[in-house]
């Protein structure tokens, strides 16, 4: 785990030249909707198509993470990393259960529901909100991250979430065999930048580089609380895609 001075130094000494583009940036999301699947899994595609439908929406910041667990039954999901599962399991784990599966969508942090059941899923986006506003803007070659005072809130993480935008997969084996997928914002790795201070608010800074790494072209910027050691709910977000 790298720390925002780190990052700053990684970036100077990539010296990555990005081409002039436009960036999609969404800041004040009602939703932070994490789905966890899997290309091997024959239960996920439903749910998969339906992620793809939220992550178009301008008020949801939409992160798929791609499990390792269903390896063994036949095809090795290309974007699966024992990571994602970790972060399963710890939400199970704060929850007090010891049952993962897939395909699972957890809203906020808080929510978890079986993610092919539409309905529910999108109700349950619907009606949330995240209550701490993240702003997020470029300047030149850096990101500049500014996270508001709140006089009631607790002392939380700010992570970076690299993520991919899209991907095209033609699974090989397995029981999705012969069937080709379309995939949307693939996490790639994640970074913890540092604490929000509900006192005064946090201010960071770090290089556009570290936006398009390891494959990715974008990244969330989460503010997440814990208990006890496991991943609470998420109190603001944001995004850029370049």
């Amino acid at each position: 785990m790298r720390s925002i001075s780190l990052l700053l130094a990684a970036g100077a000494a990539l010296a990555l030249a990005l081409p002039a583009r436009s960036a999609e940036i969404r800041t004040n999301p009602r939703a932070v909707v994490e789905l966890f699947t899997s290309q091997g899994c024959s239960s996920c595609p439903k749910a998969d198509a339906m992620f793809n439908e939220l992550s178009r929406q301008s008020d949801v910041v939409a992160l798929a993470w791609h499990v390792d667990y269903w390896d063994y039954i036949g095809w090795p999901d290309t974007f699966g990393a024992k990571a994602n599962s970790d972060r399963q399991r710890a939400y199970a784990e704060g929850w007090g259960s010891g049952r993962i599966y897939t395909p699972q969508v957890v809203v906020n942090g808080t929510t978890g529901l079986v993610g092919s059941r539409d309905k529910e899923v999108r109700g349950a986006v619907s009606s949330a909100a995240l209550a701490l506003p993240v702003a997020v803007e470029i300047s030149g070659d850096m990101v500049h991250v500014s996270i508001g005072p709140k006089a009631d809130g607790a002392a939380a993480m700010v992570w970076l979430v690299t993520f991919k935008d899209h991907a095209e997969v033609v699974i090989e084996r397995g029981e999705n065999a012969g069937k080709t997928f379309d995939y949307r914002q693939i996490v790639t790795g994640t970074q913890m930048l540092g604490m929000w201070d509900p006192a005064t608010g946090t201010e960071l800074k770090l290089p556009l580089s570290a936006l398009s790494q390891a494959g990715s072209n974008g990244a969330a910027i989460m503010v997440q609380s814990e208990t006890d050691g496991f991943p609470g709910p998420i109190l603001g977000a944001a995004s850029i895609q370049l």
